[in-house]
């Protein structure tokens, strides 16, 4: 059984006894061991680009609250070296997502500007790091998301498949901003038994670690704080998976 005092261990004996860490802002410098002076100053100079992001032209119950940017980068170990492929579809089987699973999910690029920043390509090798001292592996591949969850058409879904697997080994929910919106919990279960967490990412830098092979999660919809803010209310996050297999494709 976990409980949110696995907060309390250090992330590699979390993710390792409990399948998840939860990092709150304070811990995530030391727990990655960021190299970059004035740690997260340079990082919150790159959070405006989520104010730039296109909007998801695949969602299928018809919404219009996503946005998103996507990614893809190898990083050998254990050197932690890592370098972006060239753009490629996101995918997955409908094992995992039967809402948007089995078709090829083309999503315009991470901004060159973001995905070559030190802040960003440190902050994504410092977790392959910390995933290789959990499950030691010769490479990963991941895949970088950008989200943005908007209030405009009155209720966001940050995840409308549902409470789900990514079909990876680790997952990253890192919170990056949240305005003038209520809701937004965050669930975690036990992928084999009746045991979870829940909760709600309030600070920005506020990071859910997960092994994917042992827990689901799930984030509920958000809802404008009050009636004079469904326009402007949002949740914006960085959500990156780790798999030692390859990059998932048809």
């Amino acid at each position: 059984m976990f409980n949110i005092a696995t907060v309390q261990k250090p992330a590699d004996q979390a993710l390792s006894q409990d399948g998840l860490s939860l990092l709150y802002p304070a811990d995530l410098t030391a727990t990655l061991k960021l190299p970059m002076p004035g740690w997260p100053g340079d990082w919150n100079a790159l959070s405006d680009s989520w104010n730039h992001l296109p909007p998801d032209a695949h969602l299928k119950d018809g919404g219009h609250y996503r946005k998103r940017r996507h990614a893809c980068f190898i990083q050998d170990m254990p050197s932690g070296a890592i370098e972006q492929t060239p753009h490629r579809a996101h995918w997955q089987p409908t094992d995992y997502n039967a809402l948007h699973g089995g078709f090829e999910r083309w999503f315009d690029p991470v901004e060159p500007a973001v995905a070559n920043a030190p802040a960003w390509t440190a902050l994504l090798a410092a977790f392959g790091k910390l995933f290789a001292q959990v499950q030691p592996v010769p490479r990963w591949y991941i895949e970088a998301h950008q989200f943005r969850i908007d209030t405009a058409g009155g209720v966001g879904r940050p995840t409308p498949e549902g409470a789900h697997r990514d079909g990876v080994n680790f997952v990253v929910v890192m919170l990056v901003a949240r305005q003038g919106v209520k809701g937004g919990e965050t669930r975690v279960f036990d992928a084999h038994g009746p045991h979870g967490v829940r909760f709600v990412m309030q600070q920005p830098l506020t990071t859910l670690l997960l092994d994917d092979t042992r827990v689901i999660h799930e984030t509920t919809a958000i809802l404008p704080a009050d009636d004079h803010q469904a326009e402007s209310g949002f949740r914006n996050t960085l959500v990156l998976t780790y798999r030692s297999a390859g990059f998932q494709a048809p």
